[in-house]
């Protein structure tokens, strides 16, 4: 289930920095949008807590989810950056994890990590300078 959050995101632009020449000193190019994640309608209790914990680094003391960008020269396209950031970090942070399946080593791989130790040992002993003491 993908959720779209692109109706519940608040708009703001500012001047970007950046390529344009003298033409970005007079666009605001530069979106930022602020998705507010307790007062949205399209997810569970259970699931903005999962966002919150999941993306608490990405969200602001307020409660918004806060992503800017100003990649793209023109307004519509950071916008459009925007709302793709945004649902693909919501949708991932709503993704359940996979369960771990506890394993145990095989037969081969014990003989395999033992056999190493013996030849590693082996290779360290013949570096000392006393190794014909080991021989006997």
């Amino acid at each position: 289930m993908k959720i779209n959050i692109q109706d519940e995101i608040i708009f703001s632009t500012a001047r970007s920095s950046g390529k344009g020449g003298q033409h970005v000193n007079k666009v605001e190019t530069m979106v930022e949008g602020r998705w507010p994640i307790m007062q949205s309608n399209l997810v569970s209790e259970e699931q903005k807590q999962q966002i919150n914990t999941h993306l608490r680094n990405k969200i602001t003391k307020d409660g918004f989810l806060l992503v800017k960008s100003q990649v793209a020269r023109t307004q519509l396209d950071n916008k459009a950056m925007v709302i793709a950031k945004m649902n693909e970090w919501v949708n991932a942070a709503l993704k359940p994890k996979k369960a771990r399946i506890a394993t145990r080593p095989t037969a081969a791989s014990k003989l395999k990590k033992q056999m190493d130790k013996q030849n590693r040992s082996a290779i360290k002993h013949l570096r000392n300078k006393n190794w014909k003491t080991y021989n006997n």
